[in-house]
């Protein structure tokens, strides 16, 4: 990449361009900010008897796992693929702008909305649910903000292997699917054989989920919470890598 640091007045203009064009796609739109409201509801709808509580704790924190992958990954996929086609990368890339710019304020947008979802799912959802709020709201906050640049980057990787924005929908189900079946977000991993639930441990959004039940229900070790926190950085540390190795800045001819 050209360089590794950030102007906070790029990556400004930078991202009020990318929320401009988000904002003209109303259907990603909508959904995007649609997702908390409708998740509520459609769980107190469902939720009743003894266990309601806990099993809206599970759900809440399994939904935090679903805006970041949803809003963050998948989104961004889209985006990235775009601009690459549309030659906006390109351009970019021949100005004062460095790269980690250039990706970052594109992925700007999609980082600040999921984080406004996750503050009214966890306030907003938790009180209509009736769960109890999170035990540990600094290491809440720590686990999303960790998460931010593994899906970033991850979008980026997975745009590289993206032909068009048609394709994005193919591109991104496999993580989606691992993610959303592995990672613990609605299905706890000790239910899993030993051996399957070791390799899912090591998932990209895996740490990172560990890290937010363990925020809001409390109960983890230290060694429990340094082994989540490592895999997240682990994982940072991989996507940096092969955004630098794969990610397509042109359209391929």
């Amino acid at each position: 990449m050209n360089a590794l640091t950030l102007n906070p007045g790029r990556l400004t203009a930078l991202g009020r361009s990318e929320l401009t064009l988000l904002v003209r796609n109303r259907a990603a739109l909508s959904v995007a900010l649609m997702m908390p409201a409708l998740m509520v509801f459609v769980l107190r709808s469902t939720l009743s008897g003894d266990t309601a509580a806990s099993v809206a704790e599970a759900t809440l924190t399994g939904g935090i796992g679903m805006v970041l992958i949803l809003v963050v990954y998948m989104n961004l996929v889209s985006a990235y693929v775009a601009r690459r086609e549309e030659l906006v990368l390109k351009r970019l890339r021949t100005g004062e702008a460095g790269d980690l710019e250039i990706l970052a304020g594109t992925a700007l947008p999609a980082a600040v909305i999921a984080l406004g979802q996750i503050a009214v799912l966890a306030l907003a959802g938790a009180a209509a649910l009736d769960a109890p709020m999170p035990d540990n709201p600094l290491l809440l906050a720590g686990a999303v903000l960790a998460a931010l640049p593994v899906l970033a980057g991850l979008a980026a990787v997975t745009s590289a292997f993206t032909r068009n924005v048609e394709s994005a929908g193919i591109t991104t189900l496999p993580l989606f699917l691992l993610t959303a079946l592995g990672s613990g977000l609605f299905l706890p991993l000790d239910v899993l054989p030993d051996a399957v639930a070791d390799a899912c441990e090591l998932l990209p959004l895996s740490g990172v989920m560990a890290l937010v039940r363990a925020a809001w229900t409390g109960g983890a070790t230290g060694g429990e919470l340094l082994t989540a926190a490592l895999t997240t950085l682990a994982w940072i540390m991989v996507t940096v890598f092969a955004v630098q190795r794969w990610f397509r800045w042109e359209p391929r001819r």
